[in-house]
């Protein structure tokens, strides 16, 4: 792109000035306001006021200068002006005597809008239109734009409207149906890092293209914002844009400690976690930032997973895709769930370091993919000064263990089976154990899945109705065959497959109330603990004694048995 106001080596332009576009060819993410404006100039279908709308920095008040020079180039109305005639280089130098910008945002009243208007009338002093464009229109207040209403709907044969603002909302609806309205949307930072790396490139200015991508998103879908970070970050470097100098500017958190960050997640290492954690305190890296920056990766990850076609490519694309592979679509949603309640729980912490490193572990500890046993083996024994391991504190039993868990027998379908589900499920890479001989302790096979989420509760409620082999038939009752959904049930068979072998033949089949079920042998346990606690603390000498005495009553949902909580 050709400099608009001099010599492109000239100091005196900050960039977004510098390298404003003057054509609709130059202007970049607006395609379809571009394309609608070049039609109707090319067909001569001309309306009398436009209104741009979009937020700050997105080329509205360039997309209605542009227009402007459309209108008035000297070679006629043209989608592309020719740049060189008078009016073409007037309108670029702000100097064009029949275009007239007006600030709505510090004239507001009514009498600033008639004085406008009273000059409409006149026809123009060298153009073919006389354009009014009133910036941020919908500053005006109620009687300027019951002022300009009839004006607005039937203007002279020589006046044209642009209108621009943020906040279409505001604008009554009287004057948005005398208007074409055109949305334009906030740049991407795909195509913000690329037009940023077009202008360095002509500026002579060295620069990486992580250091391009944090100004991208930092700038939040604005060129113009983008275009002034970038001179900040030429001026902070040193006369070149890199990403360590950036980031330490900015303040934000790149990309790759974020990756790191989900690394150590999926591998459960609480170690290399809190190790990321250290290094983005040295840096001086905002944690606040640093999970709205999370959440955000988070956000695209599970967009990744459940829509590919949405995630527009570009920046990370490698990573991202390895990040992904790494999560399901449910531990997605459980990690940003958690840094948006870590982010907002950062004020009530001790210190936001301890509050980042706490949601990092909230991460790890509830993480579907950490087998209960795990989390069981890091809490079991605490180190001491001598740096031997010293045993946790147990709170005294009162009740006797709970019994052990029934051993799950198959039985016969008390009614012929629906139709079987046959599930087919792709090998998954593992060292499989041997599948045992006999049937199944169900109860112990669920527990030692790695599942989560809605699959975790299809195995939770099925019931093993026969073993032999490789062949596995589990039974799903009547309520709760909407989880027999194909996405669950392949998770489990995937689960059940990685553990005992890809030979592995499941099917399921809905049939009479299951009986057996590892959720329902959990809670005829769980009743048993409870009625078990309730008697030992209705038949205790002291609490008898208190109840005899003053005539008190004991309240059995208050009781509960020693290591559940409520």
């Amino acid at each position: 792109m050709t400099d608009l106001f001099g010599d492109s080596e000239s100091p005196a332009l900050a960039l977004a000035r510098k390298w404003r576009p003057r054509a609709f060819a130059d202007l970049k993410g607006q395609e379809h306001v571009v394309q609608a404006l070049s039609n109707a100039l090319t067909q001569g279908r001309l309306h009398h006021a436009y209104l741009l709308t979009g937020t700050r920095g997105v080329g509205k008040t360039t997309l209605a200068r542009i227009l402007a020079k459309c209108l008035n180039c000297e070679t006629g109305v043209t989608a592309t002006p020719c740049g060189a005639c008078s009016s073409c280089t007037q309108i670029d130098a702000g100097r064009f005597v029949d275009l007239l910008e007006l600030d709505a945002a510090s004239n507001t009243g009514v009498d600033n809008m008639r004085e406008v208007l009273d000059n409409a009338q006149y026809a123009p002093t060298v153009g073919r239109y006389k354009v009014y464009i009133i910036d941020e229109v919908h500053m005006l207040s109620k009687p300027a734009f019951n002022s300009m209403l009839k004006t607005l709907e039937e203007p002279p044969a020589h006046v044209k409207f642009i209108l621009a603002t943020t906040d279409p909302q505001k604008i009554p609806v009287t004057v948005l149906s005398r208007c074409l309205q055109f949305n334009l949307k906030p740049m991407p930072p795909v195509l913000v890092a690329q037009h940023l790396g077009e202008v360095l490139a002509q500026e002579h200015v060295a620069s990486e293209p992580a250091a391009l991508n944090l100004l991208a998103r930092a700038a939040a879908g604005s060129m113009r914002d983008a275009l002034s970070l970038t001179d900040q970050a030429i001026a902070y470097g040193g006369g070149t844009v890199e990403a360590a100098a950036v980031e330490a500017m900015l303040g934000t958190v790149r990309r790759d400690y974020l990756f790191d960050l989900l690394d150590a997640l999926a591998a459960q290492n609480g170690d290399a976690l809190l190790q990321q954690a250290h290094q983005l305190a040295e840096r001086g890296i905002a944690f606040d930032a640093a999970l709205q920056d999370l959440g955000s990766l988070l956000t695209q990850l599970a967009l990744l997973l459940h829509a590919p076609g949405t995630v527009e490519a570009g920046m990370d694309a490698e990573r991202m895709q390895a990040a992904a592979a790494q999560l399901d679509a449910e531990t997605a949603q459980l990690y940003y769930q958690i840094a948006l309640n870590g982010r907002r729980d950062l004020a009530y912490a001790p210190d936001e370091f301890s509050g980042f490193c706490m949601t990092l572990l909230r991460m790890l500890a509830f993480a579907p993919g950490a087998a209960p046993a795990d989390r069981a083996a890091r809490g079991r024994a605490v180190p001491v000064a001598g740096g031997e391991p010293a045993p946790r504190a147990v709170a005294p039993a009162i009740l006797q263990p709970a019994p052990a868990a029934p051993r799950v027998e198959a039985v016969p379908a008390e009614s012929p089976p629906s139709p079987a589900y046959q599930v087919d499920v792709p090998a998954v890479p593992a060292a499989p154990q041997a599948v045992p001989r006999g049937d199944w302790d169900w109860l112990k096979v669920v527990s030692e899945l790695r599942l989560g989420g809605m699959a975790k509760m299809l195995a939770d409620h099925c019931e093993l109705v026969s073993q032999t082999g490789n062949a596995v038939s589990l039974r799903v009752g009547e309520a709760h065959k909407h989880l027999l959904d194909r996405t669950y049930q392949d998770k489990l068979v995937g689960s059940l497959r990685e553990k005992y072998g890809a030979a592995l033949d499941v099917r399921f089949e809905i049939g009479a109330a299951a009986e057996r079920t590892p959720q329902q042998v959990r809670t005829r346990i769980k009743e048993a603990r409870q009625a078990e606690a309730v008697a030992a603390i209705e038949s205790d000498p002291f609490v008898r004694e208190l109840v005899d005495q003053f005539g008190g009553q004991i309240d059995a949902s208050t009781i509960q048995p020693l290591g559940e909580s409520t």
